[in-house]
């Protein structure tokens, strides 16, 4: 199976050393991981995610790696504060294969503005399609479209989009 590719994705960001990222749905930890190289020791990712035994394996994959600014965070970014990081703590986003997981999105966006500094970046990451069998049923989608309505909605600007592998779109956003 043929998938994004976090390293060339990661890279529409244009992460520098000492950056702080957030990874909202880190799942399997490969966007956290490559923010990580980036950002390098001065830098800081904060990996989330609402399943707390997908966590260790963000820990342990960070932990191979011998990235130490790797910290991993059990929270749900579907409400306001959720998240429990602090107001305007990260100067980029990243929401990979989550958005068509999210049940109260617009929450989500909410949640997502406040944690990014104004001007900071947001990247999202999503299947384009049902793939028969492969990514969320035909239901769960985000369109490319969808996804810019409602972040535009919530405030965002859009700066790009650019195609995430051959099943997946990406747009990258600024905050206000």
């Amino acid at each position: 199976m043929d998938f994004s590719d976090p390293k060339a994705n990661i890279l529409q960001l244009g992460l520098r050393e000492g950056m702080r990222v957030c990874d909202i749905g880190a799942g399997s930890g490969h966007y956290a991981v490559a923010a990580g190289n980036i950002v390098g020791e001065d830098g800081k990712v904060y990996a989330v995610d609402v399943q707390e035994d997908i966590l260790k394996h963000v820990r342990d994959h960070a932990k191979e790696r011998g990235l130490h600014n790797v910290e991993t965070i059990w929270g749900d970014a579907e409400k306001v504060g959720g998240t429990t990081l602090r107001d305007h703590v990260a100067d980029a986003v990243i929401l990979s294969n989550t958005l068509f997981q999210l049940e109260r999105r617009d929450e989500a966006v909410k949640e997502i503005r406040r944690i990014l500094r104004p001007g900071g970046k947001l990247l999202v990451i999503d299947w384009a399609g049902a793939y028969g069998g492969m990514g969320p049923s035909g239901d769960r989608v985000v369109t490319e479209y969808a996804a810019e309505d409602l972040f535009i909605g919530g405030g965002f600007h859009k700066l790009k989009d650019f195609r995430a592998g051959p099943h997946h779109y990406g747009i990258v956003f600024t905050a206000p």
